[in-house]
């Protein structure tokens, strides 16, 4: 799982620098054709050919405004500087590798634990105890491992070893299910901190504007206040993705934890039933 969170971290990474290269180029390219259509409307040209060049500059100005998101997003993410927005990015990049990583190993420890304990129940009940162990190191899944431990301890004849056995492995394999959300719950945190941070150097930048010009008109502080609410904005939009993927993943991890207690009692009613141990 280290390889796939490896690899997620890099494709975001790749992603982010060819849609930040995209934007520059767009940038470099809307100049170039501003800078054209100023200079081709420097030539002389007949009333009508002008009628005709209003009608085409409106149509271009609507299909202008009619932008993309993609667009929108790469032009905020312009205009409130790459240094600024750089940062919740990489927090969203590094949360979401982690929330994939978690959601791909959790759906894929997750196993029918019904049918999984009916056919431990007949093994065991058949008296082939080796049998159920090998079928629970051919399952995957925290469900399959405490079974395991629970039915290798069996041939010690006492229901309070199975227990402890259980319960102390169970803890190990919470502990399996809950790694990297300590990293997650930090992103969370961490990228609006980081955006309100680009909020205060925003405005001491519109400040010191307003000092050096002697005056408070909206040009200018306009830049400092576009960095400070554009870094804000990204970074609570950072918070709230993932906060969303870490409560489905902590939701997910709870269903887990249900299975894996209700399947240790049926382990130790299996082995009590059939006299495998005493109570």
């Amino acid at each position: 799982m280290k390889k796939i969170t490896s690899l997620l971290m890099l494709v975001f990474l790749m992603t982010f620098s060819v849609l930040f290269t995209n934007a520059q180029v767009n940038t470099s390219e809307s100049k170039d054709t501003s800078s054209e259509n100023v200079d081709s409307s420097k030539t002389t040209t007949t009333p009508a050919e002008e009628i005709q060049e209003e009608v085409i500059s409106e149509v271009t100005t609507e299909e202008a405004e009619e932008e993309s998101g993609i667009q929108v997003l790469k032009k905020k993410f312009i205009e409130g500087g790459a240094g600024f927005m750089s940062l919740p990015l990489i927090c969203l990049i590094l949360g979401l590798a982690i929330a994939i990583e978690r959601i791909i190993s959790l759906f894929w420890m997750s196993i029918n634990n019904d049918k999984f304990i009916l056919e431990i129940e007949q093994e065991v009940a058949e008296g082939n105890i080796e049998a159920a162990k090998e079928l629970c190191r051919n399952t995957r899944g925290p469900v399959a491992s405490i079974f395991y431990q629970g039915l290798d301890r069996s041939d010690q004849g006492s229901i309070d070893v199975v227990e402890k056995s259980v319960v102390s492995y169970g803890s190990v394999q919470m502990g399996q299910l809950e790694r990297g959300l300590v990293w997650l719950s930090l992103f969370i945190a961490l990228a609006p901190m980081l955006g309100f941070m680009g909020t205060v150097i925003g405005m001491i930048d519109a400040f010191d504007a307003i000092k050096a010009a002697g005056d408070i008109s909206p040009s200018v502080v306009a830049d400092g206040i576009s960095v400070a609410l554009l870094t804000t904005v990204a970074g609570l939009i950072v918070a709230i993705i993932l906060q969303i993927f870490y409560n489905f993943i902590t939701s997910k991890i709870d269903g887990i934890v249900n299975g894996m207690e209700d399947a240790s009692i049926s382990l130790v009613d299996i082995l009590v039933k059939n006299k495998v141990v005493k109570a």
